[in-house]
């Protein structure tokens, strides 16, 4: 009778750890094998090594199309707020030139430029420049996207990955997803394990 009852306490226990060692083995199968291996007929591949180019082709395709987009780069640099942050410096810029590397460049321009015309000029260019800017922006980004496939490159970067990079990456992000999963598996098999005891002293 007491060696019945240490089995009824030990398998709540055994089942915790067979939900934990479970839950973690299938973790670890997410990663491993790092290459397909036979063991009695069947192969084992890791989920991630297996999937990767599908994996990054999926990526490549979300950062291209919902997470990154020139258009929206576009509509954030000409926004009128950001054109606006940039002017100061580029007044300070044309001010510049037109006090000191005009007059370099041309000395006798210099009796003739006053501080009125100097000011003249500045505001003429500064004007101008708001109408050009989003215009030599826009032209750019355009001529940007022709030239990068950022789908092609997010794809080519994460397929080119090691198995153990990107098992790094992941682990960092989800370490704690995945700690969660294996203490579930423990919690689920004690509970299961409980239930096996309880039904068998209902039925003994």
């Amino acid at each position: 009778m007491l060696n019945m009852n240490y089995w009824l306490i030990l398998i709540p226990l055994i089942s915790a750890f067979i939900g934990w060692f479970t839950n973690w083995i299938a973790i670890k199968m997410l990663f491993h094998p790092r290459e397909p291996k036979k063991i009695l007929g069947i192969t084992f591949h890791g989920i991630f090594p297996k999937r990767q180019r599908q994996f990054a082709e999926k990526l490549g395709k979300l950062v291209s199309t919902e997470l990154l987009s020139f258009r929206e780069i576009e509509e954030k640099i000409v926004d009128p707020k950001n054109i606006a942050k940039l002017m100061p410096f580029v007044e300070r810029k044309i001010d510049l030139f037109l006090r000191e590397k005009l007059s370099s460049v041309f000395p006798m321009l210099s009796m003739f430029i006053g501080e009125s015309t100097i000011n003249q000029l500045k505001t003429v260019f500064m004007k101008e420049l708001e109408v050009i800017f989003p215009e030599l922006i826009g032209s750019y980004m355009k001529n940007l996207e022709s030239q990068l496939d950022l789908e092609k490159i997010v794809t080519e970067k994460v397929y080119g990955f090691s198995s153990d990079k990107m098992e790094t990456i992941l682990n960092q992000i989800m370490s704690k997803e995945f700690r969660f999963v294996e203490i579930i598996g423990g919690i689920l098999g004690l509970i299961i394990g409980i239930f096996q005891v309880l039904i068998t002293l209902m039925t003994s």
